[in-house]
């Protein structure tokens, strides 16, 4: 299980229904007078990312989740193990994917050029990976100026956010209860905003690397001011599912109705809609009166 949810958050993806990612990018710099014209994105962030840079229309093929922007030529390119061979029936010369040796190794013995984008450790990490997209694509003004646009955006939501410091709140990862903590990059979109992360005390070891799995009597005993569902599409559950679980119903954050649902490719990509993230984060924030 852990393992599977490592893989989910590492390739970006909505949390499924049985369960529901720290890296940096790896290429060569594309040389301007000979740029890749035909780009695989297995990766759903990232495909996000070359669209909002501008090489959509050099995109070629992305995975059967990168469903985001709707104009994605999307494939039954298999996200968890994919297949060589359907990758280069689109004849690339630039793949975009998360770590996979025996692949990379394989797309770069036949003259592809792989980028290798893992799960982000920070925003420092997020912009990196964007840079990284633009100097191999040749869209590097673009790069630079996504960054700051999304800095600049961030930075805004953040001047008129309220004050949350002292309240809680529980990020829902999937239905078995897995959640992140302040070490994992999610965590560290919360933590903009001061609030406390109730996982934290579960994970205080890191054994789990950031992603513990809770209990409803842990949840119970930690009574959450606020509840982030990243799984309502995944698992299909809302503010009615989580009020029917076993002594929920009593949860501060049950009773006040502050239990907010997120869209999980929002809440688990890292690309330009980590500022929409962002957004709901503070808008919750306002509706619960902190």
């Amino acid at each position: 299980m852990k393992r599977r949810l490592a893989l989910l958050l590492a390739l970006g993806l909505a949390l499924p229904m049985t369960a529901c990612g720290s890296g940096s990018g790896s290429a060569a710099t594309a040389d301007e007078a000979d740029l890749p014209m035909r780009i695989i994105s297995i990766s759903p962030t990232a495909t996000e990312t070359l669209f909002a840079l501008g090489a959509g229309e050099r995109v070629v093929a992305v995975d059967s989740f990168s469903t985001y922007p709707d104009n994605t030529p999307v494939t039954d390119i298999e996200a968890w193990s994919p297949n060589i061979e359907a990758i280069m029936g689109y004849e690339p010369d630039l793949v975009v994917m998360s770590s996979n040796g025996d692949l990379q190794a394989g797309l770069e013995s036949l003259g592809v050029t792989v980028v290798v984008q893992d799960g982000p450790a920070s925003f420092s990490d997020v912009y990196g990976q964007i840079e990284t997209l633009g100097a191999a694509t040749g869209l590097i003004a673009e790069a630079t100026d996504l960054i700051s646009e999304m800095q600049t955006e961030i930075d805004e939501i953040l001047a008129d956010a309220p004050d949350a410091s002292g309240l809680s709140f529980f990020h829902e990862l999937d239905n078995s209860l897995y959640s992140v903590t302040s070490a994992t990059f999610i965590g560290e979109v919360y933590s903009l905003f001061a609030l406390t992360n109730v996982a934290d005390p579960a994970d205080a070891d890191g054994l789990s690397f950031g992603y513990p799995q809770l209990s409803d009597e842990y949840l119970v005993d930690a009574d959450p001011d606020l509840i982030f569902l990243a799984d309502t599409l995944g698992c299909a559950q809302n503010a009615a599912t989580v009020a029917e679980r076993p002594g929920w119903n009593t949860l501060s954050a049950v009773v006040n109705g502050n239990v907010i649902e997120l869209n999980d490719d929002v809440a688990s990509r890292w690309g330009p809609r980590l500022v929409e993230f962002v957004a709901v984060i503070a808008g919750a924030l306002r509706d619960a009166g902190a």
